[in-house]
């Protein structure tokens, strides 16, 4: 983000009050700064700073600062479009564009083309938000199809695609289209219900929700439980240990991509306890694959691996020559916890009540360079069957997981078989 230096510095002493900012790194009038970078002020300067004045801008006619004010608002409706989903900010919007395109063609023009790239963001924004649900209605509960759907004639992911590398791209799909629709401001209400500098004040768009970036999560769980439930599901323990490896390898593939979230979900259905007991199986399965992909996303040391194989990705994006090289899906719910112990864990005022500029520039360079990977276009051909099957096929709930894996291998102990008298009775009840 740019860090505005003292405007002496920037226009030489004679353009604005000398006695505005002073010569030496100190206050300026309630901002600070450190080789002429701002790194902290008092919000009363940070709003005169930016707003123009007679002291520091002789002309303040509409004619002089129409065009700064024009691209400020071509900027923030571009970057951040959904502020205006708020009613008050649109017609605030409205009231300062009219202004400036009274009595001039040109900004008239560009007002006008501006206005229509915003409302074609949120049309397509609220298409999408519409689609989301309705294939969220479609998905049931598998619990019941369990016992009452003969299991020759369930469908499988294996009937739907045997490809792992075809499967991989399908996932990547899914991934960058709803990365796409994640709005840089949806951090920032994800963590902040209160305007973050002023314990008093509500947010301008206090009704503004982070839906996009809830629905990535979820997509995620989704993914997850997904991959468990395949494995459950079949009845044969050797073709258990065939969906098993079959996800392994599509989870390698989702490495090479760069598609670290899918991976990782993958990883963690893999791991979830209903299909971590099913010992019997594992033990026909080539696991040495699956451990290298263990290690690259092992979190210890707060997911060194995963953080180095991260940033080589991004690396190989800055330098890509192809649009499949551009791919850097980041394993999302860390990137999500990154940024909040970021926000949480460094103070929005200074002890001086300045404004601590410096944590929200880093706060914005790790949200500008999420902005930069989800602009990515997948290079993939979309494969419509898998893609239905990956997003709307029922999944078992926890319980009906563990259900199905005692049914693939009876209890071990005690506490299992009175869960699996629990579940089993459970499941009487409701059929």
């Amino acid at each position: 983000m740019p860090q505005t230096p003292p405007f002496p510095v920037m226009y030489g002493s004679n353009v604005y009050n000398k006695n505005l900012y002073k010569a030496k790194e100190e206050d300026y009038e309630g901002l600070y700064y450190h080789e002429n970078n701002l790194v902290s002020g008092s919000l009363e300067g940070l709003i005169e700073h930016l707003v123009p004045t007679v002291a520091y801008y002789p002309d303040a006619r509409v004619r002089k600062i129409a065009p700064k004010i024009l691209q400020l608002l071509t900027e923030w409706t571009e970057t951040f479009p959904y502020d205006f989903r708020d009613e008050r900010m649109m017609k605030s919007l409205k009231e300062l564009t009219h202004r400036l395109s009274t009595g001039d063609e040109l900004y008239r023009k560009a007002v006008q083309q501006m206005t229509q790239t915003l409302i074609r963001k949120l049309t397509t924004l609220s298409q999408y938000e519409e689609a989301l649900a309705k294939i969220n209605s479609s998905v049931t509960d598998r619990l019941t199809v369990l016992k009452t759907k003969p299991q020759s004639i369930q469908r499988d992911i294996l009937t739907i695609c045997s490809d792992p590398f075809t499967l991989a791209q399908q996932l990547t799909h899914i991934e960058l289209e709803r990365l796409s629709y994640i709005g840089p401001e949806e951090f920032v209400q994800a963590f902040v219900q209160k305007d973050p500098l002023d314990n008093d004040k509500r947010c301008f768009s206090d009704h503004k929700k982070a839906s996009n970036l809830e629905a990535y999560v979820e997509w995620f769980n989704r993914l997850s439980y997904l991959v468990a439930t395949e494995i459950c599901m079949p009845v044969k323990k050797k073709h258990r240990a065939r969906v098993i490896e079959f996800f392994i390898d599509v989870a390698r593939e989702c490495f090479n991509i760069g598609n670290f979230n899918s991976l990782m979900a993958i990883i963690t259905g893999m791991n979830m306890s209903p299909v971590s007991r099913l010992k019997k199986t594992w033990g026909k399965v080539k696991t040495a694959k699956f451990d290298i992909l263990e290690h690259q996303m092992d979190p210890s040391s707060n997911f060194y691996n995963y953080r180095t194989a991260l940033r080589g990705a991004t690396q190989r994006s800055i330098t890509a020559h192809s649009s499949r090289e551009k791919i850097v899906i980041p394993f999302f719910s860390l990137l999500i916890k990154d940024i909040y112990f970021l926000n949480e864990g460094c103070a929005n005022r200074l002890p001086n009540g300045h404004v601590n500029l410096e944590k929200f520039w880093e706060l914005a360079k790790q949200v500008m360079e999420f902005m930069t990977w989800k602009k990515v276009e997948c290079p993939f051909d979309r494969d419509r069957k898998i893609l239905q099957y990956l997003l709307t096929a029922p999944v078992f709930s926890e319980d009906a997981l563990y259900l199905a894996s005692y049914e693939s291998e009876g209890p071990e102990n005690n506490m299992e078989k009175d869960r699996w008298k629990s579940l089993r009775s459970s499941l009487l009840n409701r059929t």
